[in-house]
């Protein structure tokens, strides 16, 4: 949105998301234009590694950049402990203006823990991750202590969003669909199960929100959460008909569709929703929303839902 733009020519990406009454603003802005029925936090999934001592940079060509990164047992020694209420509470009292803004609920979020690792290791994006799966493979002991470091960081951080306001969380598995079920099954699993199981008693429900996942969604499942997400490369009826009718879902537009004539848009919309069967679906894009999408068919593609409620 240009809003946003503008803005961001004003403040950096870091100085937004530290800076609680920037990050209401950016979380207010689409709302309304939108007509939206859930907002999420302003922030970003590796906001807790530069208390943990990697460092955080954001760049303009490349995205995040870890100068730190974590590639042995020395390097994941010295990973610090986070106290998210003290050294991450910009992110608790944006949740909590941003209450003071809506009526609608506040997702509150945060990255997976294979997510996180990842960029850690990797020291920023990563196609292959080939640094990531080597430790995996040859370093087994210092990844298990480098998930088990990320995933108390994580339970802590995700509670004191609840803590401050927030009415339902979202973990990102952004990167996950890299690897192949089994890897996820013995190297992943028990590390993002360990996070859905320490936050059951939160009160809020928790979404499972991964993308490249369409082969191991079963997998995904059994690693918890109240909702499971899954991206546009299933179709809807299928992963319902895996998953069972019982378990709640989210998804699974391509964001791409977004650039498609508002027929298309239409289509594609409605027969997700006929195919998600009525109940237990919430609506949304299989991953983030891309640069330059067309700001009123993000609007119309809203309104299509809702309009498809009433038919």
């Amino acid at each position: 949105m240009k809003v946003y733009r503008d803005l961001k020519k004003k403040h950096t990406f870091l100085e937004m998301c530290k800076t609680p009454e920037l990050a209401c603003e950016v979380t207010l802005q689409p709302l309304d234009v939108i007509g939206v029925d859930a907002a999420i936090i302003f922030a970003d999934i590796l906001l807790p590694l530069e208390p943990m001592g990697t460092g955080l940079e954001f760049s303009a060509d490349d995205g995040p950049v870890i100068p730190r990164p974590v590639r042995d047992k020395n390097a994941v020694e010295k990973l610090l402990s986070v106290n998210a209420e003290e050294q991450l509470s910009f992110v608790a009292d944006a949740i909590r203006l941003v209450r003071q803004e809506i009526n609608i609920p506040l997702i509150g979020f945060a990255g997976a823990p294979f997510t996180l690792c990842s960029y850690m290791v990797e020291g920023g994006k990563s196609r292959e991750f080939k640094t990531t799966k080597r430790m995996m493979y040859e370093a087994t002991d210092v990844w298990k202590l480098l998930m088990d470091k990320v995933c108390a960081v994580l339970v802590n951080y995700l509670k004191m969003q609840v803590a401050a306001g927030a009415q339902a969380l979202q973990i990102f598995d952004s990167w996950v669909g890299c690897v192949s079920p089994g890897d996820y099954e013995k190297y992943i699993l028990p590390y993002s199960k360990r996070v859905f199981d320490d936050l059951k008693d939160v009160g809020v429900p928790v979404i499972n929100f991964s993308t490249g996942t369409s082969a191991m969604l079963d997998l995904m499942q059994k690693a918890g959460g109240d909702v499971l997400s899954f991206d546009w490369r299933i179709q809807m009826d299928s992963a319902r008909a895996l998953l069972g009718k019982e378990q709640p879902v989210q998804g699974n537009l391509d964001p791409v569709t977004l650039f498609a004539p508002l027929s298309i848009i239409r289509k594609q919309v409605h027969d997700i929703l006929r195919q998600a069967g009525g109940r237990g679906h919430i609506f949304n894009l299989g991953h983030g929303i891309l640069q330059h999408t067309p700001v009123e068919h993000v609007k119309a593609a809203a309104e299509m839902v809702h309009e498809y409620q009433h038919e």
